[in-house]
């Protein structure tokens, strides 16, 4: 399933200036910015636009590409690129048509106002240069099938079939394309791409710096991403269809990812030559792709293809998204947000980023301030409650002795007194009260309720448990009576968690009585 129809977590994204040294080197606007140079004062362009033949030879000469045996296809993709973002401007003659003989000139191109951002524009106008080009590339990589429908394009017969066909219908016996459904399906891999781009991205919770942007992030398996759009998100095991389809959707976008590496939006290794000459002859099985599970070993998942998104990519997408009215925050955003609006945030940010937004809340208010804010933001009893809090408190926990004093007024406080003890106790403060067992088992009701909401791993979460009843004698007896909105369906999940029948049993029982009470007040 396409990930743009849900907000994104939260990405890094590096400084404008780096971002504009990143598309300055990527080679599609590298090889662009030195055809608009080499145009000077002018040469030669047919009806189309595109570098006459003695001028493409000379052109891909220029690039260095002269001994490469496509060196003249990566020339004309430079070309269309320096045309479309205008860093070349054309000029064509008055009476210039379509004429047949392509290669007649028709008009002339020299050095466009474009290439005068990129010598001597700011960040941002560079990079929307570079965003110009890849809107183009997006486009023709939608539509880069339509020569392989019809065969080879140097067959006349092909090449007409192509010219006369409607591109919303083709003939009943022939092959079907729709370039628009083909946009819409590279938009919704470059979503998900996006989304587990986030996701996965490390920080400075696991060690990296805060520069690593979105370079941080691991690269998927084509695969993996395939699925994303293909495999229903209740199947837990696909069918032979269903590999089928995820099979047809990784080769779709190896040919896609392969014509946008250059732009330098993703970094792609692309599937293996010799599993697609397979698949051409029939030879490979669907059972042999691999999974999210990681099966095979790592060099066996890369030959089926791994693409990452560049900190660029992320920035390009993330545009997009936003262009589409699909909230995409970056980490910072919320450095002068309440306190309510931060907690709010975080209960669904990925670790790494909820730790950094955090710390970066933080910098900008004095730790007592700060403290006090949070504790008020923590209060509630909403089903979003407990998880706030358990994210409150792990802000807190970033703050040093400076905040003491907004801890300590907030002991006798229900719902934040035990959360400030634990606080206090590991700062190694003096004369700190030791809570009743009634806010004891308040705040491992609250604690467990906020894991529930945030972990979906449940053998963490069933560790967590067995502990728990392994600590307290009568943990069952005590904790049905605490007086918490959650209790119940904590016990409930206890009893879903727990190893042990007899103890699962007890919390069932316990979750009953719970359910049973009187309500408060």
């Amino acid at each position: 399933m396409a990930a743009d129809s849900r907000d994104m977590p939260p990405v890094r994204l590096l400084p404008d200036a780096e971002l504009a040294r990143l598309a300055l080197t990527a080679p599609l606007l590298d090889h662009a910015a030195r055809l608009a140079r080499w145009t000077a004062p002018r040469v030669g362009v047919n009806a189309t636009a595109e570098l006459v033949e003695d001028e493409l030879a000379r052109a891909t000469v220029e690039l260095g590409f002269g001994d490469d045996p496509e060196g003249a296809a990566h020339t004309a993709e430079a070309w269309a690129f320096a045309v479309d973002t205008g860093l070349v401007e054309v000029e064509l003659d008055e009476d210039a048509t379509r004429a047949e003989d392509l290669d007649a000139p028709a008009g002339t191109a020299s050095p466009g106002k474009a290439l005068g951002l990129l010598d001597g524009g700011d960040p941002r106008e560079v990079i929307e240069v570079w965003r110009t080009g890849l809107e183009s590339v997006l486009t023709e990589t939608a539509s880069a099938g339509l020569a392989d429908l019809f065969g080879d394009a140097d067959d006349p017969d092909a090449a007409g079939a192509a010219d006369g066909a409607d591109e919303d219908a083709w003939d009943e016996d022939g092959p079907e394309w729709d370039p628009r459904e083909e946009a819409a399906f590279l938009e919704g891999a470059l979503g998900n791409l996006y989304l587990l781009t986030a996701l996965e991205e490390t920080g400075p919770a696991q060690g990296a710096s805060a520069e690593a942007g979105a370079g941080g992030a691991k690269p998927v398996p084509l695969p993996v991403l395939a699925a994303s759009m293909v495999v229903p998100d209740d199947m837990d095991v696909p069918t032979d269809a269903v590999l089928e389809e995820v099979s047809e959707a990784m080769m779709r976008l190896d040919d896609h990812f392969r014509l946008l590496a250059p732009t330098g939006l993703v970094d792609y290794q692309p599937v293996d030559d010799a599993l697609i000459a397979e698949e051409a002859a029939g030879e490979a099985s669907d059972e042999e792709l691999p999974d999210a599970s990681g099966e095979l070993a790592a060099d066996e998942v890369s030959r089926y293809g791994m693409v990452r998104l560049t900190p660029l990519g992320v920035l390009g997408v993330r545009e997009r998204l936003l262009e589409r009215g699909v909230p995409a925050p970056v980490v910072g955003d919320l450095t002068d947000a309440s306190a309510d609006r931060l907690l709010d945030a975080l209960v669904s940010y990925p670790q790494a980023a909820a730790y950094e937004e955090g710390g970066r809340w933080l910098e900008r208010r004095e730790p007592v301030d700060a403290a006090r804010e949070l504790l008020a933001a923590a209060r509630g009893d909403g089903l979003d409650a407990p998880a706030r809090r358990l994210i409150g408190q792990q802000t807190l926990g970033r703050l040093g002795p400076e905040a003491e004093p907004a801890l300590r007024e907030v002991l006798d406080d229900r719902e934040l007194g035990g959360l400030a003890r634990v606080w206090l106790v590991e700062r190694g403060a003096a004369d700190v009260p030791a809570p009743d067992e009634a806010m004891v088992f308040w705040l491992t009701v609250d604690t467990l309720a906020a894991q529930l909401a945030m972990d979906d791993d449940p053998e963490l979460l069933g560790e967590l448990v067995r502990d728990l009843v392994a600590r307290h004698e009568g943990f069952f007896d005590a904790v049905w009576r605490v007086d918490h909105p959650a209790t119940a369906e904590v016990l409930d999940a206890m009893g879903r968690l727990h190893p042990d029948k007899r103890t699962a049993k007890e919390a069932r029982k316990a979750a009953f009585k719970a359910r049973s009470k009187a309500p408060r007040g």
